[in-house]
């Protein structure tokens, strides 16, 4: 046999017979404050009136049945008692409920107070990496300052001065690149529908899906697509390119080019980009005077009314026929 278990047998013995002790002492002690409680039910009640008794009886009273139970040993359990484990394990059992409770209410505050530490952590550290950047400018600053200070006027003015190169020549290759990108977007999404636009279909951007064939069938009076015709006139296409985007002549009649078949999607890109360069040119030209930076329209077209409606050019106040870039260092006209 194990003597584990025989341990164990024992101690649950022994357990079992301090609990029934300390039973059978709690029920001693019930039947005697019970023989007590008879007792003094049994003892007749003095006959006395209450108005006769003092005001202080009460107190008096009271302060003989605390004297009394003061001059009494007080309760205390056997020596073998498992009464004041009870009571302690009673009392520890109250308190981890007491505490799981109040974790269970107080769950999504501690959650919160987690988040808004984790957001205070990275302020601190965004902070903390600003305040180095600032050190580090101010550093450099005065490192550059004393550099300067033992240079002579000539080489701050030729250092200068090849910071402006240096400048103009990032400025031109930005510049350069900006005018490649517009010119692509011209070409493979904005003719077609800049195009459309101009033959009576729908303004910019409400349609996106144009093609060729699309622009060759023309639009109806509402500004809805037309059915492709199965056999298209090119000479009267190319004629309607020519009155829409072709050259004007002394008399207003189009001019046509020989050499000339270009489709609408190819006049109307030709003719933004040609818009788009006038209007940089003249504001290049203008020197800062947004009089002089108006570029004369023969008419008013989709290129033009798309600039107006994208705040990037806009109309002379009293001539529609006029149009200038938006200056985008000063506030838009109204």
């Amino acid at each position: 046999m194990n003597p584990n278990t025989l341990h164990g047998d024992d101690h649950n013995g022994d357990y079992a017979i301090y609990l029934r002790q300390t039973l059978g002492e709690l029920q001693d002690r019930v039947e005697e404050h019970e023989a007590a409680l008879s007792k003094l039910r049994a003892t007749p009640a003095v006959n006395r009136n209450t108005r006769d008794l003092p005001a202080t009886a009460s107190l008096e009273i009271m302060k003989a049945a605390y004297d009394d139970v003061a001059s009494q040993n007080p309760f205390l359990p056997l020596p073998d008692s498992i009464l004041p484990a009870l009571i302690a394990l009673r009392k520890t059992h109250q308190t981890v409920e007491e505490t799981r409770t109040y974790l269970a209410t107080h769950s999504d505050a501690v959650q919160e107070t987690q988040r808004r530490l984790e957001a205070e952590r990275a302020r601190l550290q965004d902070q903390q990496a600003l305040s180095q950047s600032m050190r580090n400018r101010i550093q450099s600053l005065q490192d550059g300052l004393e550099n300067r200070m033992e240079m002579g006027p000539e080489d701050i003015a030729r250092e200068r001065i090849d910071e402006l190169r240096q400048k103009k020549k990032t400025y031109a290759r930005d510049t350069s690149k900006l005018l490649k990108s517009l010119r692509k977007f011209i070409d493979e999404h904005l003719a077609a529908m800049l195009a459309a636009e101009d033959l009576g279909g729908p303004v910019v951007g409400d349609l996106m899906d144009i093609d060729g064939e699309d622009l060759a069938a023309g639009f109806s009076a509402q500004g809805r697509r037309k059915k492709p015709s199965e056999k298209a006139d090119d000479g009267k296409r190319q004629q309607r390119i020519d009155e829409i985007w072709g050259i004007q002549g002394q008399e207003g009649q189009p001019v046509r080019n020989a050499n000339d078949s270009r489709d609408e999607t190819a006049a109307a890109g030709a003719e933004m980009r040609e818009l788009t360069e006038e209007l940089l040119n003249s504001l290049a030209e203008s020197d800062g005077d947004h009089s002089a930076a108006y570029v004369a329209l023969p008419r008013e077209t989709a290129a033009a009314r798309f600039l107006v409606r994208s705040k990037v050019a806009q109309f002379h106040p009293r001539d529609s026929t006029r149009l200038r870039p938006v200056d985008f260092g000063r506030e838009l006209d109204d």
